[in-house]
C-alpha cells in the first residue's frame, strides 16, 4: 500500500484560508490596540472572523484526525520530526483556543458577542469582573504566542523548500 505524499484537498484548502484568516486576524487584533479611530471597525471584523476561524478549526481538526498526513521524509532528525509534530497540535490548539477564550473573555465582560447586525452569539461564561481580568491579558499573550508558533512554522517551511528540498513544502503547497 502506497503512502500519501500530498495532504487532502480538504487540508490544503483549509490550511492556505486560514493562513489568511489567522494573519489577518492578528493585524486586526493589534490594530485594534494601536488604533482609536478604527477601533469600533476593526472589532466589527474581528469577531465574526474569530468564530469563523473557530468552525473552520474544528473542520481541520476533525480532517486530520480522519487522513493522516503524509510522512516525514525518513532522514529527518528525530528532534525535527518531534518539534514538527508538538508544533502543529500546538497550532492547532492556538486555532481552538483564541476564538473561545475571545468569547469567554466577552461573556465575562458583558460584552455582547455581536457577529453581525442582529446576530449575537449567546454567552459562554457569566458575567464576572474577575475572569475578564484574567482572560483579556491572556488573549493577548495567546495571540503573540500563535505569531510565535507561525513564524516557527514558516521558517520550517521554507527550510524544507529552500534548503533540504525533500518535498515537504509541496506535500501542502501542491496536489497529486
Amino acid at each position: 500500500m502506497s503512502q500519501r505524499r500530498h495532504f487532502n484537498l480538504l487540508a490544503r484548502a483549509l490550511h492556505w484560508s486560514m493562513a489568511v484568516a489567522i494573519l489577518a486576524m492578528l493585524f486586526i487584533g493589534a490594530g485594534m490596540v494601536a488604533s482609536l479611530r478604527y477601533r469600533e471597525q476593526l472589532i466589527d471584523l474581528h469577531r465574526p472572523l474569530g468564530l469563523a476561524i473557530l468552525l473552520l478549526a474544528i473542520v481541520r481538526l476533525a480532517n486530520r484526525l480522519r487522513h493522516a498526513p503524509p510522512p516525514l521524509p525518513a532522514d529527518l532528525p528525530r528532534l525535527q520530526k518531534l518539534a514538527a509534530t508538538l508544533s502543529h497540535w500546538l497550532l492547532y490548539a492556538l486555532m481552538l483556543a483564541m476564538p473561545l477564550i475571545g468569547w469567554a473573555m466577552l461573556s465575562a465582560g458583558a460584552y455582547p458577542v455581536v457577529l453581525f447586525d442582529g446576530v449575537n452569539l449567546p454567552p459562554i461564561l457569566p458575567h464576572s469582573p474577575a475572569l475578564y481580568g484574567v482572560l483579556r491579558p491572556l488573549h493577548g499573550v495567546l495571540a503573540y504566542l500563535l505569531f510565535l508558533v507561525i513564524l516557527g512554522h514558516l521558517g520550517a517551511a521554507l527550510f524544507h523548500a529552500w534548503v533540504r528540498r525533500d518535498g515537504v513544502f509541496e506535500q501542502m503547497a501542491k496536489g497529486e
